[in-house]
């Protein structure tokens, strides 16, 4: 599927699209934030930091796919989030993911970005499994994939750190 029929998308009201160059400074802010720092296994260096953000240019051109920014209406950046392929235990998965400006935390943003991810990678993209992975004491990122639909599946460790992986499938979701 082209990137262009994925090029936007909505979720709690906020707009999403692929990431352009003039993202970097908000992607940079969120990351830096040491809230959401914390919820994503630590602070990052700023080549640490811009390498990822690189990496989420490059998804969407080589898998037709990836994470997009999400503004509201005034234009204001509230978070980043979508799919992208991802290393698991030596597995090639897809994982959904989010991380929403820990101001905004609490108001359904990341469920909403969730669920829209998935309602693209399972309806448009015809994917038959997607994950998603946390660490373990990070509760509010647990009930995130349990309110959009992912289930429990076992303790992985990701980036040498312990993490709780979920999955969810199209014949998981009997409401689809």
């Amino acid at each position: 599927m082209p990137a262009d029929a994925l090029a936007l998308v909505t979720a709690a009201g906020l707009a999403g699209r692929p990431p352009v160059e003039a993202d970097w400074e908000d992607w940079r802010a969120l990351m830096a934030d040491p809230r959401v720092a914390a919820t994503l296994g630590g602070l990052r260096s700023d080549a640490e930091m811009r390498a990822g953000f690189d990496r989420a240019l490059r998804r969407w051109s080589e898998d037709g796919f990836g994470w997009w920014t999400f503004r509201d209406t005034a234009g204001r950046f509230v978070a980043r989030g979508g799919l992208g392929r991802v290393a698991v235990e030596g597995v090639s998965e897809v994982e959904v993911g989010y991380s929403v400006r820990a101001s905004l935390w609490g108001r359904g943003i990341a469920t909403a970005m969730a669920r829209v991810s998935l309602e693209v990678g399972f309806g448009q993209l015809g994917l038959q499994r997607i994950v998603s992975f946390t660490l373990p004491y990070n509760l509010r990122s647990r009930r995130v994939m349990e309110k959009a639909g992912l289930r429990y599946e076992r303790d992985i460790v990701h980036a040498g750190m312990p993490h709780v992986l979920y999955a969810v499938t199209p014949s998981d979701r009997p409401d689809r």
